[in-house]
């Protein structure tokens, strides 16, 4: 059975933007981090849903997105996906994705 697996830099992500949004409104951040999370979730049964991110760079990765979030991702051949980062659209992902996708294979 496939899995989303978050890595532990999308997990942390995830927590700055509550904290971030919890600062205003704790309701708030809870509807925010619970879409996300609720959004990846469809990723199991649609895991091709995002757009590519850069294909002739990094041919399987995909962005999926959630209102001002972007989340990435990578589905594998037996059917789980990793959530590298969830970033908000103002973000620059190369700098960012650059040193996640380095440490998504070492960190489940």
């Amino acid at each position: 059975m496939a899995r989303l697996i978050w890595t532990q830099e999308s997990r942390r992500w995830l927590r700055d933007i509550y904290e971030y949004i919890a600062r205003d409104s704790q309701p708030a951040a809870r509807k925010v981090v619970h879409g996300i999370f609720d959004r990846t979730h469809l990723l199991l049964e649609f895991p091709e849903m995002g757009h590519l991110y850069q294909p002739r760079k990094f041919p399987n990765v995909r962005i999926l997105l959630y209102g001002h979030y972007r989340v990435l991702y990578l589905p594998e051949a037996g059917g789980n996906i990793y959530i590298l980062g969830v970033f908000h659209g103002a973000l620059e992902l190369k700098r960012h994705f650059k040193s996640q996708r380095e440490r998504s294979r070492t960190d489940p």
